[in-house]
């Protein structure tokens, strides 16, 4: 469970990888250019309209690259996906049962602490990294600014609370929004979400971002057939069509992340 931090962080990094792309403007877009290989992935099916592509890894990671519609706005268009991703958690009835006998000394009762207390630890670290942010802050009269970081009886804690950043940390769960990127870690594993808007390749002087990118990603211990983080990258013009990326990954996505990046930043035109 530790991937998890490193998931989270591919969720950060996103701004920072790039890619080759075709010329074809992303808002004209009524096909799907799938390469045969990208990285690690190889193509196994296009369907017969080519809005959909199928790839897989040679360690067993599935992604499912598709060209969908918008009506009315990308966020709607994106939920059913998030939907059929949760899905993918493991019913409540037989979940039930696991979490019975996921006593503080079971192999996944460790996993989710020891992830839960690395968060911690990172926020703390950025805690510390912050204090000459608060000192500016206050010092502009900024008093909603707060930090809190340190040990008590409950264990360690980081809580801060800046302009644009949000950190609540403890040994048993994760909370942090920066820039757009929200983490949510706890004794279930994570959730992270991130989403933005972008300019469209072409446009890198507008004064408008008529583009996005968005990242949705569970990484849990009760994911169904063995999966241990599903979950999505898209990005294209807010008015569509969006190119979808969604992934299934036996050892967490950062295996492949920089692969679907480059086949959602080829289609989506950002």
């Amino acid at each position: 469970m530790k991937s998890l931090l490193l998931l989270s962080a591919c969720g950060l990094a996103l701004a920072g990888l790039g890619a080759c792309a075709p010329v074809t403007q992303a808002s004209a877009r009524v096909a799907l250019d799938c390469p045969s290989e990208v990285g690690n992935l190889k193509l196994s099916n296009i369907a017969p309209d080519k809005k959909t592509c199928l790839y897989s890894s040679r360690g067993g990671d599935e992604v499912s690259l598709r060209l969908v519609s918008v009506q009315g706005n990308y966020e709607a268009a994106l939920k059913p996906i998030e939907a059929e991703l949760q899905s993918e958690i493991a019913p409540e009835a037989g979940a039930a049962g696991d979490k019975a006998d996921a006593k503080p000394g079971t192999p996944i009762a460790k996993a989710a602490a020891s992830a839960a207390s690395d968060a911690s630890a990172v926020a703390r670290q950025a805690a510390e990294d912050a204090r000459s942010d608060v000192k500016v802050s206050k010092k502009d009269g900024d008093e909603d600014s707060k930090i809190d970081v340190g040990e008590g009886d409950k264990g360690d804690h980081a809580h801060i609370d800046l302009p644009g950043i949000h950190i609540s940390a403890d040994d048993s769960k994760a909370d942090v929004s920066v820039a757009g990127v929200h983490v949510d870690a706890g004794e279930n594993g994570a959730t992270v979400r991130m989403s933005r808007d972008v300019r469209l390749r072409g446009e890198a002087l507008s004064p408008e971002r008529r583009g996005f990118r968005s990242t949705f990603i569970l990484a849990r211990d009760d994911l169904k057939d063995g999966w241990r983080s599903v979950g999505y990258e898209a990005a294209g013009p807010k008015a569509g069509p969006v190119t979808v990326a969604v992934f299934k990954a036996r050892e967490g996505h950062h295996d492949v992340s920089d692969d679907i990046k480059r086949l959602v930043r080829r289609n989506g035109g950002v």
